[in-house]
């Protein structure tokens, strides 16, 4: 099985030179399970892509009163991540998959009440190195050592919503 998902997701964007140096990267996000989470590469750090089930996206308003910046109005983000969903589509998340603290990579955590995080976590980002946290929009929880919320960037959805083009939207869109 195996044999068979690496030429698939090989196939699914650029080469690995022109992500390095920033092209844009095409995912066929139609092919992404519920509650599942994909790592891409784009200009050296990893981008994620996570498809938010209905209950995932529900808990997003349940914690904003424990959250340091709820609407993203601490960092530079797109306009379309100056939302609860921090995101143009609800179900799909993209983000940047680095901890705003120090830069490590947090653990995709989107199980409810787990034993170590304790009964009122309703799923996130846990960042191991010194314990930053961040609900299922990358949003920082207050009081963490973690700055801001994690990076949103620049994307956008072909008009049949299968095609996520990572690195580009209208903003940065050329010709």
């Amino acid at each position: 099985m195996a044999a068979l998902a690496v030429p698939f997701f090989a196939s699914m964007g650029t080469s690995a030179r022109a992500q390095a140096a920033g092209a844009p990267v095409e995912v066929d996000v139609s092919r992404i399970g519920d509650g599942q989470r994909l790592t891409f590469e784009w200009r050296g750090q990893p981008v994620w892509v996570v498809h938010r089930t209905e209950e995932m996206i529900a808990t997003l308003e349940e914690i904003e009163g424990r959250l340091a910046d709820p609407e993203s109005n601490q960092s530079e983000q797109p306009e379309y991540a100056r939302n609860r969903y921090r995101a143009r589509e609800p179900e799909f998340l993209v983000i940047v998959g680095v901890c705003t603290h120090l830069g490590c990579s947090p653990a995709y955590r989107p199980e409810q009440g787990p034993a170590d995080l304790g009964s009122d976590w309703l799923g996130g980002f846990f960042c191991a190195c010194h314990g930053s946290s961040y609900d299922l929009s990358g949003r920082v929880f207050a009081g963490q050592p973690a700055p801001l919320n994690m990076p949103i960037p620049p994307h956008s959805f072909s008009e049949d919503g299968d095609l996520l083009v990572i690195g580009e939207d209208e903003e940065t869109a050329t010709g």
